[in-house]
């Protein structure tokens, strides 16, 4: 995570998205109907069981904050695990959508209806600049608790796929105060993607960028922030040479605006390294967005 997540969207959540759009103008939110059945269990011997794959010219939207707008016509929407209802999944399932599921799998947040069951053990440093979010220490097996209920709801709601993010939290990338390494990072991550294989659930590799190679067999598309922005994309070729999504956003302020053609050039750039690239608001919360074509 570099810019999302953090007690700071809470404010931003109560707020309907709006502002200016390249797309044409979104449609009214479906009629809720029913929550999907749940996906099913995993089998008794661990097989894992049918699920979606997302391909590579995949469009996308993501939104974490703010009344969802479903009037994108793109294959995945990417909403968060808790806020979002199951009706507008359903919604986005009646429309066609594929429906990724973002939580945070690396750090608790104070804000959210398990926080409780988090022992104080569990947790390490406060995440710079996101008051109420603390790093996990991915080695509990309580954590590990934790998140594997947090695929069941994914689950249950009907998401197709998930987004754990904050899935990088081993020194020397992040100061976790907790003394996590690479192998731990490692492991960790290839859990969570053996789980939601166990689900029916795709599963996003978020960032971590120094484990890109060795965990892309285990993930089936990729969530990065600002590869462009500090000149990371062609990490991703691990991806991409399988034919896998690496769905990327950035939100320099001169991407907004177009000032010199620079949005065009990374645009042309993102289309020739293979990746679907949005410029949005740090917030993600739908108050402009424009789409690479």
């Amino acid at each position: 995570m570099r810019v999302v997540a953090g007690a700071a969207l809470l404010a931003l959540a109560a707020c309907g998205a709006g502002g200016e759009d390249e797309e044409p103008a979104p449609v009214a939110t479906a009629t809720p109907t029913p929550a999907p059945a749940p996906s099913p269990s995993p089998t008794p011997s661990g097989t894992p069981v049918a699920r979606w794959t997302p391909h590579a010219g995949d469009g996308w939207h993501w939104q974490l904050t703010g009344t969802v707008n479903t009037g994108y016509d793109v294959a995945i929407y990417d909403i968060d695990l808790f806020d979002t209802r199951p009706a507008t999944i359903a919604s986005l399932h009646a429309a066609g959508r594929r429906v990724v599921c973002y939580f945070s799998a690396g750090s608790a947040e104070n804000w959210r209806s398990d926080y409780a069951a988090f022992a104080p053990a569990d947790m390490g440093n406060p995440l710079d600049g996101w008051p109420g979010e603390r790093w996990l220490d991915i080695r509990s097996a309580n954590v590990r608790a934790i998140m594997t209920r947090r695929l069941e709801l994914a689950a249950g709601k009907g998401c197709d796929g998930v987004e754990p993010d904050n899935v990088d939290g081993f020194e020397p990338d992040n100061r976790a105060g907790l003394p996590l390494t690479a192998a731990d990072q490692l492991a960790y991550n290839r859990f969570l993607a053996e789980e939601a294989h166990r689900r029916g659930l795709a599963v996003a590799l978020k960032n971590d960028l120094a484990q890109v190679s060795a965990l892309a067999p285990s993930f089936d598309f990729a969530v990065n922030e600002q590869c462009h922005e500090y000149g990371e994309c062609g990490g991703y070729a691990a991806f991409v040479a399988a034919g896998k999504p690496v769905l990327n956003a950035e939100y320099a302020a001169r991407y907004r605006t177009n000032a010199g053609g620079v949005r065009d050039r990374l645009c042309a750039a993102s289309a020739a390294e293979g990746l679907r690239t949005l410029v949005l608001p740090e917030a993600l919360d739908d108050s402009f967005r424009f789409a690479c074509p």
